[in-house]
């Protein structure tokens, strides 16, 4: 038991150095790992994605960096969760993890064509949530909203159009920045918005493509004393 509790208590500080998400939270309730969330394929689970010194093989500028490598073929027996406007969301990180990478937080929708089951996530986002610094503290660690939480939390906006989506949650370990090596963990949820919304989402970017490796949010330094963080220039959609 010892033994059990001390590996346990050691893959938990690796993964909050290293993380991934693994659990669909709805209005506070968790659901099981992987019940809404699809699986990605890497050998090792919470590796990130970089431009700089890629691990398995994908960057942020290959079509996995969607839902992360491998994700679409766990699509056919992810679950759908069903969800109406205004509901409060959250995407759990796996192994009792916390982020402890200083980094912003955000969230993006997609609209399926169809079933979400069957959609590579290759048409457009939107943001509905995004969140940086939240004191002017040690921008190291700390500072950050997202700092030692094992969950980003979201709202689905009131005025969504009914249909199903793909919802991806990231965090971006932006301690390596500086030297182009900016750490992205993100995942995606399948769900069903109800209701009988009539909003414009936007504005819209893709993955891949909507980043690219000179943007100043994915050089920025939090070495030197406090700066503020540039956000990517997407706006968030609030419905």
């Amino acid at each position: 038991m010892k033994l059990s509790l001390l590996t346990a208590a050691a893959i938990a500080q690796i993964a909050s150095a290293h993380y991934f998400f693994e659990r669909l939270i709805i209005d506070g309730k968790e659901t099981k790992p992987y019940e809404f969330v699809r699986e990605n394929t890497r050998a090792i689970k919470y590796n990130p994605t970089k431009w700089k010194n890629p691990l398995d093989n994908i960057t942020p500028d290959d079509t996995d960096f969607r839902c992360n490598k491998g994700a679409f073929s766990s699509a056919s027996r992810t679950g759908v969760a069903e969800v109406a406007p205004g509901t409060k969301l959250a995407m759990k990180l796996g192994v009792g993890a916390t982020m402890q990478h200083p980094g912003p937080g955000h969230v993006h929708m997609s609209l399926a064509p169809g079933s979400v089951k069957e959609y590579e996530g290759d048409g457009d986002w939107f943001l509905i949530k995004q969140v940086g610094l939240c004191t002017k503290g040690d921008i190291k660690k700390d500072a950050w909203c997202t700092w030692d939480k094992n969950n980003i939390e979201f709202e689905i906006p009131l005025n969504t159009p009914p249909g199903e989506y793909l919802v991806r949650s990231q965090h971006v370990g932006v301690h390596g920045a500086h030297d182009g090596q900016a750490e992205f963990y993100y995942g995606c949820a399948q769900i069903k918005v109800t209701g009988n919304g009539t909003g414009v989402p936007g504005p819209m970017i893709k993955f891949p493509g909507g980043y690219k490796k000179t943007d100043p949010s994915w050089n920025f330094s939090v070495w030197g004393g406090y700066k503020d963080f540039p956000f990517p220039s997407q706006t968030v959609w609030t419905g």
